[in-house]
């Protein structure tokens, strides 16, 4: 059947057509590309020990922990690392002027 017999048939454009044929004879099949992001591998294998050093270097920021962390990782593996553990993101450290404590009057 002709291309243009196809498109007519199958109501697809001339060019939808040319697009699989050429995909077919770049990669040999003409399935549409997943749009779905590539999934890669967990930087972060241990769990329970990447818990217990964000317990310990809490108060640290992500860039901070990401470079004392074994292995070459990102900041942005920590926040992924620390939001699947399900602890806050949130750098929570005390300020130079913070609250008093309340002190009962004398």
């Amino acid at each position: 059947m002709k291309k243009s017999e196809a498109a007519q048939v199958f109501q697809l454009s001339r060019n939808t057509i040319d697009l699989w044929l050429k995909r077919q004879a770049e990669t040999g099949d003409y399935q549409a590309k997943s749009n779905r992001p590539h999934r890669t591998a967990d930087k972060i294998t241990d769990w329970n020990k990447f818990t217990q050093f964000a317990k310990l270097h809490g108060e640290k920021t992500q860039a901070e922990m990401a470079a004392l962390w074994e292995g070459n990782i990102s900041a942005r593996t920590i926040s992924r690392a620390l939001d699947k553990i399900g602890l806050s993101r949130k750098r929570r450290t005390a300020t130079v002027n913070g609250m008093q404590p309340n002190v009962p009057p004398t």
